[in-house]
C-alpha cells in the first residue's frame, strides 16, 4: 500500500518537480549562451541531436518491440505530429527567451495548466461540467498572462553585481518594450503548442505505454525535422560551431535534461496522471526563474511580471482547488454509491446461489 502511494503520487510530483527546476536552469543557460551570440536554430538541432544519440542504445538493450501495437500506422503519425509540433514550440520559446527574459519565459509558462485544461474538456479527457472555480482560474491565467506581455513596468528589483564595463556587448540587461511584448507572444504560442502535445502525447501512449520507445522516435523525428529547416535558416557554417564553453554546456545540458529526461517524465506523467496534472506544475517556475535571472544573467525583475505572476497563481491555484473540491465530491458520490448498491448486490449473490 505504502509502496502503491509513493509510485502514483510522491514520485509522479517529485520528478516533475525535479524537471521544472532543470527547465529553469536550461532557459538561464539559453539566454547566456544567446548573449554571447549562439543561434537558436544551432541550440534547438544540436539539443535534438544529443537526446537522439543518448536514447539511440536503450531501445536496443531493454528490447520493448512488444510493447509495439500491431497497426503501427495511428503511433508513427502521432510521433510524427508531436515532433512537428515539439519543434515549432521550440523555435517559439526560444526566439522569446532571446527577445524576452527566463523569468518572462517562465511567467507565461503557467498559461500551459489554462490552456491543458481548455484542451483536455474539448478532447473529453475531463467532464465538461466543470465548476466555477476553474474557470475563473482559467480566465485570470490568461488575463495575468497578458498583464505580463504588455505591461512591463518600472524595475522591482536587479543585480548590480554583473555589470562590469568590459561585457558590455554580452550583457544588454534591457530589452525594447516591443520585443518584450513579441517574446511574450511567441511564448504564449509555445504554451498554446505545449499544451497541444501533452494531449497528443497522452493518446500516443495509450498506444504505446513504453516511453523509451515513443520519447526516442519523438527525437529522432526532431532531428530530422530541425536540421535541414535550421541549416536553411542558418546558412552561416561558422555559427555551427560551438565556440564559447558556456555553449557546449548548453547544447550538453538541453539534450539531456530538456530534450531527453524533460520529455521522459512529462510523457511517463501524461500516462500516470494525465495531462493536466502535469501541466499544473509550470507556475512554480516563476519564482526560480525570477531570482536566477537577477543573479547571474543581471536580469531585472519588472513590476508587470510580478503583477501577472501574482494573477497568474490565483488563477493557478483556482484550478486546483476547483479540481480538488470536484475530486472530493466524486469520491464520497462513489462511496456513497458502492456503499447502497453492496447489500443489493450481496442479496443477488445469495439468491443466485439458492437458486
Amino acid at each position: 500500500m505504502a509502496w502503491e502511494c509513493f509510485r502514483k503520487d510522491v514520485l509522479p510530483f517529485t520528478a516533475i518537480v525535479a524537471v521544472e527546476c532543470t527547465s529553469v536552469g536550461l532557459k538561464i543557460l539559453f539566454k547566456a549562451a544567446a548573449l554571447r551570440g549562439m543561434s537558436y536554430y544551432v541550440f534547438i538541432t544540436y539539443s535534438y541531436a544529443v537526446a537522439t544519440l543518448i536514447l539511440l542504445p536503450f531501445p536496443l538493450i531493454f528490447r520493448s518491440t512488444a510493447a509495439l501495437p500491431s497497426s503501427k500506422f495511428p503511433l508513427i503519425s502521432r510521433i510524427c505530429l508531436l515532433g512537428l509540433i515539439g519543434f515549432v514550440a521550440h523555435m517559439c520559446g526560444y526566439k522569446g527567451i532571446e527577445y524576452g527574459s527566463p523569468t518572462l519565459a517562465s511567467a507565461i509558462s503557467s498559461l500551459t495548466p489554462a490552456f491543458t485544461f481548455i484542451l483536455a474538456i474539448i478532447f473529453r479527457f475531463l467532464p465538461s461540467s466543470t465548476s466555477q472555480a476553474k474557470i475563473i482560474g482559467t480566465i485570470a491565467s490568461i488575463s495575468g498572462a497578458l498583464v505580463i506581455i504588455f505591461y512591463k513596468g518600472p524595475e522591482v528589483f536587479s543585480s548590480p553585481t554583473l555589470m562590469p564595463s568590459s561585457s558590455v556587448s554580452y550583457w544588454p540587461l534591457e530589452s525594447s518594450q516591443s520585443n518584450w511584448a513579441a517574446g511574450g507572444l511567441l511564448l504564449a504560442v509555445e504554451c498554446f503548442l505545449g499544451s497541444i502535445w501533452y494531449i497528443i502525447q497522452t493518446q500516443a501512449m495509450k498506444i504505446c505505454p513504453a516511453e523509451l520507445i515513443v520519447v526516442f522516435f519523438h527525437d529522432l523525428c526532431g532531428t530530422i525535422i530541425s536540421a535541414p529547416v535550421c541549416l536553411l535558416a542558418e546558412s552561416n557554417l561558422s555559427a555551427w560551431r560551438l565556440r564559447p564553453s558556456i555553449a557546449k554546456v548548453a547544447v550538453v545540458y538541453s539534450g539531456f535534461t530538456g530534450t531527453l529526461l524533460g520529455i521522459l517524465v512529462h510523457t511517463w506523467g501524461l500516462r500516470v496522471k494525465g495531462p493536466v496534472y502535469v501541466a499544473l506544475f509550470k507556475p512554480l517556475s516563476i519564482a526560480i526563474a525570477a531570482v536566477l535571472s537577477a543573479t547571474f544573467l543581471g536580469d531585472a525583475l519588472h513590476l508587470g511580471s510580478v503583477v501577472g505572476a501574482v494573477i497568474l497563481s490565483v488563477g493557478f491555484y483556482a484550478v486546483i482547488w476547483g479540481k480538488a473540491k470536484e475530486n472530493t465530491a466524486d469520491s464520497g458520490f462513489s462511496s456513497l454509491a458502492s456503499s447502497s448498491t453492496a447489500p443489493l448486490l450481496q442479496t443477488q449473490c445469495i439468491e443466485d446461489m439458492t437458486q
